[in-house]
């Protein structure tokens, strides 16, 4: 029975895993009405709710805290503050439980997690907001075989929405406005598997700014940016060999992505995977399903620290 803390950015989730199960997955998100994340502020967020749903997720797992065997967190990478609160908590826990800590990379348990919805031995397209990523386990890591050059899908689509006047997440804020929108060509960036999106967020910012409808800004934001990253991924398996394709991070959640990704699986007679929304965003579940694979596999410490910056492929994967 292993609990897992969420705490990287927006985000504080508690989950409950065992035996590859899921048995509590609650969250709970840091909103704007106007402008992004403030870091001290998700932090605040994240200690006022943090004991609330711990409480809740035992209640929904219908366990005893004594049942449980060691608490994972999601150490790295994201914002500082965020990561220290998730940490502080899950220390005082293990304190108090007598149980020990396991220190999970998020995105790697982006991955992970898409394993338990059937994926063996997958490419992970993971298109969040601080992170986009090309992933799969080759030589003992979780390689990069290809990324943005310059911010995550997830936020440049947060940005382009936050300067037409839309909260924050923007990303179903745009999903909504694209429907009945028509095309208008945008700059297309990928080089190989790497993809950039600077230039398509001056662009959009300019048309909205001569008038051009937020409709039609919206559906050619879509189609451009996530053609970009279905023909990065396709690459990726065409180059790997690999014959499964799995989605992970909040812009997974966008129907049209999931809908072009399914396609060109179904072309390339390759299996397409994509967890239920509950599990495509930042989640306490993936955080627990992966620190028990990483329990099992005797990765577990008296006392961890935050790596905000920490890679990917910077982590050597001895539990596959």
């Amino acid at each position: 029975m292993i609990l897992g803390i969420e705490s990287t950015a927006h985000t504080f989730g508690v989950g409950i895993a065992s035996k590859g199960n899921i048995l509590a997955n609650v969250r709970d998100m840091y909103k704007t009405q106007k402008g992004g994340i403030i870091p001290m502020e998700s932090a605040h967020h994240h200690k006022a709710v943090s004991e609330s749903l711990y409480v809740k997720a035992l209640e929904t797992a219908n366990i005893s805290e004594k049942a449980i065997k060691g608490i994972a967190v999601s150490n790295a990478p994201g914002l500082a503050p965020c990561l220290l609160v998730g940490l502080e908590f899950a220390r005082r826990k293990a304190r108090e439980l007598n149980v020990p800590l396991i220190p999970v990379n998020h995105c790697i348990a982006h991955l992970e997690i898409g394993r338990s919805v059937g994926a063996s031995d997958p490419v992970l397209l993971y298109a969040s907001g601080a992170n986009t990523q090309i992933i799969a386990y080759a030589g003992g890591m979780y390689r990069v075989f290809g990324e943005t050059l310059d911010i995550g899908v997830g936020n440049f689509i947060d940005k382009v929405a936050r300067y037409m006047g839309m909260g924050f997440p923007g990303g179903p804020q745009v999903e909504i406005h694209a429907k009945g929108g028509k095309y208008i060509e945008l700059p297309y960036a990928i080089k190989g598997m790497d993809v950039s999106f600077s230039g398509m967020q001056t662009k959009i910012q300019q048309l909205f700014d001569k008038g051009m409808a937020v409709s039609d800004l919206s559906y050619s934001l879509q189609e451009t940016a996530f053609a970009m990253l279905v023909e990065a991924a396709e690459r990726a398996l065409a180059h790997t060999g690999k014959k499964e394709l799995v989605l992970g991070g909040g812009v997974a959640c966008n129907a049209r992505f999931q809908e072009m990704c399914r396609i060109m699986c179904s072309e390339r007679k390759a299996k397409f995977y994509c967890p239920e929304k509950s599990l495509l965003v930042d989640n306490g579940a993936m955080i627990a399903y992966t620190g028990e694979l990483l329990f099992n596999a005797g990765i577990h410490e008296k006392d961890i620290d935050i790596k905000p910056r920490e890679r990917t492929d910077e982590v050597h994967v001895t539990w596959r």
